[in-house]
């Protein structure tokens, strides 16, 4: 990592004219939980989010509209901004790329290559597909069409910058085969290095067919090419080219940025060699995730499949929302939507799993003690092997966050609760209950049961922090004290806390 105690990531930024659906939604959250992880471990986190908002479709449909582009992006960047208010969503930033701060980091790293030689003026012909904003061969062409998307595509003939990404093609082979992690997961990385042997070509960065976007500094007949200029937004955002008050000297490289699998190429290929012709470092990974289905089918506006996050966070609760997303699939697989799978979730690891045990912890704590917590006397085997479990699996839960298992890191957790609620029937505190001589055992069994939830309760904070914030408010625990970094060892809980029996955290759906 960079530097030891700070921490940068990134989502890509979201087409400004795109309707926000569940894939936007899936990144932004992987990343939210990243970023509160990391600042409960006592990282400074900058976490950059934000929308890509210069092109020839964005021109075209502001046209249509009767509006400037830069209206047209002002309206409808609210549907991101708003949607991320609703998700809990942590960010540090919002870039847009209409902004000035941008602008100039973009013509900056223009010049800064084009003074070393490495951008030339030069003519372009080939098809090109304006809904996916990328030129492709004849060979490329699927019965003519665009072979992403299916759409028809246009010859073209326009003068042209070029980048001499040919060039940077065996430095960025060495980089990729020397830095393993580069490129995450593993599948992916071997997918870019067998399209970089296939040979890099020069690549066009400007246009002249329409005019919403950033000029070419000294030719402003020609505009960057949206890919120069949407990517520079990792590094504009902190600043570059100055160091806006230490940023960027802070948290360059980033850490990691995060995206779909759809847009690896140009993270993982033009991103890393303009930053090597510009002399700036690679970021340190890029992590492509996959893509998700819905009901068995891809997503499409034809089949009025796309799922609506705003509609889900309604219906279901934001909570239930993040935890299904991030624990239903593997982080780097494809996945598979359905409602009943929602359903299933929240019914059994949310309602039945953590929230019963809350309600059982605190409900017996209140029947037996008033609601008191007292102090745990001496340790048995039974508690033991509780306690040892939560130790180990702290570090467990650590390397699966290091690693963006998120899936993997929840099991974790849940595995944590099925020990609480394990722990529950075989100390039987109703058995205890009934003989005065068990007093004091019966409160240790409450002090440890109760221990557990609140390091529960820590550990599912990144993940739904409004659970989280729930459960440290029953235990009574102090916000200031639901840091990781400092809170996660056992035994914290403070004995003569008063503990009020909990209301359910996740009331069951009743299905038809």
């Amino acid at each position: 990592m960079s530097d030891e105690k700070h921490f940068y990531l990134s989502t890509p930024i979201y087409y400004v004219n795109d309707v926000p659906h569940i894939g936007h939604a899936y990144t932004t959250l992987a990343c939210d939980v990243l970023a509160r992880y990391k600042r409960a471990r006592g990282y400074e986190v900058s976490f950059l989010t934000g929308t890509d908002e210069h092109g020839q479709k964005v021109e075209k449909a502001a046209q249509a509209k009767g509006e400037t582009p830069l209206e047209l992006a002002d309206r409808v960047v609210k549907r991101f901004q708003s949607l991320w208010d609703k998700l809990n969503i942590s960010n540090t930033d919002f870039i847009r790329t209409s902004q000035e701060r941008h602008k100039l980091a973009v013509q900056e790293i223009f010049r800064n290559i084009e003074a070393k030689g490495d951008i030339y003026l030069g003519e372009y012909e080939d098809w090109y597909c304006t809904p996916c904003e990328t030129f492709w061969t004849e060979t490329n062409l699927l019965d003519g069409n665009c072979p992403d998307c299916g759409r028809p595509t246009d010859k073209l003939k326009e003068e042209s910058y070029f980048f001499r990404m040919s060039k940077y093609q065996e430095q960025l082979l060495a980089h990729i085969e020397a830095n393993p992690d580069f490129i995450q997961p593993k599948s992916r990385r071997n997918e870019i290095l067998s399209f970089i042997r296939e040979g890099l070509r020069d690549l066009s960065i400007s246009r002249t067919t329409f005019s919403w976007g950033i000029p070419v500094p000294g030719n402003d007949k020609h505009v960057i090419y949206v890919w120069f200029d949407a990517l520079t937004n990792y590094i504009s955002a902190l600043g570059y080219p100055n160091d806006n008050d230490g940023e960027f000297s802070k948290f360059w490289p980033c850490d990691v940025h995060v995206i779909g699998k759809d847009i690896l190429r140009f993270h993982t290929v033009y991103w890393p060699t303009f930053l090597m012709a510009a002399g700036i470092p690679l970021p340190e990974k890029v992590f492509a995730h996959g893509w998700w289905t819905v009901e068995g089918q891809k997503m499409s506006k034809s089949l009025a499949n796309v799922v609506e996050p705003n509609m889900l966070i309604d219906k279901y609760g934001v909570d239930a929302i993040r935890y299904f997303l991030l624990r239903e699939v593997p982080f780097g697989l494809d996945g598979d939507f359905s409602h009943t799978a929602l359903v299933h979730r929240i019914n059994s690891d949310l309602a039945n799993d953590l929230g019963n045990l809350v309600s059982r912890s605190t409900a017996m704590l209140n029947k037996y003690f008033e609601g008191e917590l007292t102090s745990p006397g001496e340790t048995t085997d039974i508690d033991k092997v509780l306690q040892d479990k939560f130790t180990k699996q702290v570090k467990v839960i650590d390397g699966h966050m290091e690693a963006l298992a998120f899936n993997k890191a929840l099991q974790s957790i849940w595995e944590l609760v099925g020990a609480a609620n394990k722990y529950i029937d075989d100390s039987a505190p109703w058995t205890l209950a009934k003989e005065d001589a068990q007093r004091e055992r019966l409160g240790s069994v409450m002090y440890n049961l109760l221990e557990a939830v609140r390091m529960i309760g820590l550990l599912v904070t990144p993940f739904m922090p409004e659970t989280g914030a729930n459960i440290g408010k029953i235990l009574g625990v102090d916000p200031a004290d639901q840091l990781l970094e400092d809170h996660d060892s056992w035994g914290l809980l403070k004995p003569g806390t008063i503990i009020e029996k909990a209301t359910p955290l996740f009331p069951r759906i009743e299905t038809e």
